[in-house]
């Protein structure tokens, strides 16, 4: 076998995963010049290119591709045994690296992360914000988080806020100059902020209850966003109205800063779920990341 072959392996895994030399430099803690010589020197023993690179891009060949798909579960598996073998003897560490909608910090994630900090201090926890529905899995992170109706049947989900409603809101100020929506047929006559699906560059229906049925109802506007941060800035702005999850704005509609509308047409979402392929259940970083949730859970429900 060829030991300097193996010791570069995870060197092209970390370029594949990152689509970059200087970010796969950078979670190494390596130069780029390094990681380039690490990529030329297995090209070379191997006799075929595993990257094309343009100026502004790199991408996996055909043959990194396989090599890929069969390296990168054996470095996992191996990663997360060693980081098993490490932890009987002393305290979960290592990176934790967890894929989530932006959404899903304030909801969920940042009181974990701060009790994390006090509990387990050798973990470091990276969230990547990310509002695609990313393949965790060969992207490289140890976890996800979304909607529960939005994870694949074959992960194992923990739950991390109880269910949820989506909600319509708007400023007092839009109100005053617009008025507010009172059916559903209103919002056709409403600058409504919609929301660009990034994977398939679609706009997302708002969904709502009416007369017991789930249905969709296309909206227009003049602003057009990505993500539900934007949408809240823009309907404090007076902009126009705002489809979110309701605890995103739970103290903007307390103080009054925002007004619920459609309120009866409320649709329930499922709640936020961490989710993660069955064997990494096993890693003892992100073992400790779900016993500090269910401590928390525990915590909030005893509270």
């Amino acid at each position: 076998m060829d030991r300097d072959l193996l010791t570069h392996l995870p060197i092209i895994a970390a370029v594949a995963r990152r689509s970059g030399f200087a970010a796969a430099a950078s979670e190494l803690n390596m130069s780029a010049s390094a990681v380039s010589h690490a990529v030329r020197l297995v090209e070379e023993r191997l006799g075929q290119p595993l990257f094309a690179r343009t100026t502004r891009s790199v991408a996996l060949t055909e043959a990194g591709k396989s090599l890929i798909s069969t390296i990168a579960p054996a470095l996992q598996d191996i990663h997360e045994r060693i980081e098993h073998i490490k932890a009987v003897k002393g305290r979960p560490s290592g990176l934790l690296r967890i894929n989530a909608s932006r959404i899903c910090l304030p909801l969920a994630v940042t009181r974990v992360i701060s009790a994390m900090a006090e509990r387990y201090p050798e973990v470091e926890v990276e969230v990547f914000s990310d509002e695609r529905l990313t393949d965790i899995v060969a992207e490289g992170f140890d976890a996800g988080i979304r909607v529960g109706e939005m994870i694949a049947q074959d992960m194992v989900a923990v739950r991390l806020t109880p269910p949820f409603r989506s909600v319509v809101v708007a400023s007092p100020g839009y109100i005053g100059r617009f008025g507010r929506p009172n059916t559903l047929g209103d919002l056709s006559s409403h600058n409504c902020i919609g929301y660009r699906l990034i994977r398939s560059g679609g706009l997302y229906q708002w969904e709502f209850v009416e007369d017991g049925r789930d249905i969709a109802v296309t909206v227009n506007g003049r602003a057009i966003v990505t993500e539900a941060h934007s949408a809240v800035e823009l309907a404090l702005a007076g902009v126009g109205l705002a489809y979110v999850f309701e605890p995103l704005v739970a103290a903007e509609i307390a103080s009054g800063r925002l007004v619920q509308l459609l309120d009866g047409h409320a649709v329930t979402e499922a709640g936020l779920f961490l989710y993660f392929p069955r064997r990494a259940e096993l890693a003892p970083k992100l073992r400790a990341f779900i016993d500090t949730v269910r401590q928390l859970s525990r915590q909030s429900a005893s509270g």
